[in-house]
């Protein structure tokens, strides 16, 4: 009885685990410091917010957000424009025409997605699977809409953006953000828009050790040849006779 209730507890606990993986793969990144909120096109279910990463490149902030939470999917990379998909949610990252240091982080519903993009146009940027669910439904009748950048000449259908109320801020989505342009990695140095994401950058207080055969500085190194203290063993030589015993 004792094993089969053992046997039961380990696997609810491995379910559990499970379960909160899966729970959290795809889920948007959730932190409240957030990206300063640039402007909003709101309308019911069909909702863009777009945001602001000064001084960030486009892959750049595509890492930050894919090392926050994990993505459905991402698009390749790219210094002009990528996608990350969150479920429902699509963060379409654009480089600023008219700040190229800058990138524009705009959050579009997929309702949104669906009545205003060009399906030809995302076919670069999404699976055909993803671009399929989201335009058959509407017998493919997207528009010609192909991000904030190029609201100007591909106009969405619905809607006008405009600059985000207090009422905007409280409903709109969180984003992950440093508000420096910086960003660290795991075992490198942090580095900013002038640095490269990829390179620990040096310190003049590192120094470095080395370790040198028979130069330990004292006795008894980790790699000094053993000393030769010990003697020689002293045998002793000495005449045995072997007696055969006498018959009888």
């Amino acid at each position: 009885m004792k094993r089969r209730s053992l046997l039961s507890i380990k696997i609810i606990l491995v379910l559990s685990f499970l379960v909160s993986l899966l729970s959290g793969c795809g889920a948007p990144p959730d932190v409240k410091a957030s990206y300063p909120l640039e402007s909003v096109n709101r309308d019911g279910n069909l909702t863009s917010y777009v945001y602001r990463a000064a001084g960030t490149s486009v892959p750049v902030v595509a890492a930050d957000l894919s090392e926050e939470n994990k993505p459905d999917q991402i698009s390749p990379e790219s210094n002009e424009r990528m996608f990350l998909v969150y479920g429902d949610e699509y963060y379409h990252l654009q480089q600023d025409p008219e700040k190229p240091e800058d990138t524009l982080i705009e959050i579009d519903s997929k309702e949104y997605v669906q009545r205003n993009y060009d399906s030809n146009f995302l076919q670069g940027y999404l699976t055909a699977v993803l671009i399929s669910d989201l335009f058959d439904s509407l017998g493919r009748s997207g528009g010609g809409y192909r991000g904030y950048t190029s609201k100007d000449v591909y106009k969405p259908k619905e809607g006008n953006y405009r600059k985000p109320t207090d009422s905007d801020k409280k409903v709109a989505p969180p984003l992950t953000v440093d508000r420096s342009g910086k960003i660290s990695r795991r075992g490198q140095g942090t580095v900013g828009s002038e640095g490269n994401i990829f390179k620990k950058e040096p310190s003049n207080k590192q120094s470095r050790g080395t370790i040198k055969r028979g130069e330990s500085g004292g006795d008894g190194g980790l790699f000094d040849s053993p000393k030769k203290s010990y003697k020689k063993p002293k045998t002793r030589s000495g005449s045995g006779r072997i007696g055969r015993r006498g018959r009888r």
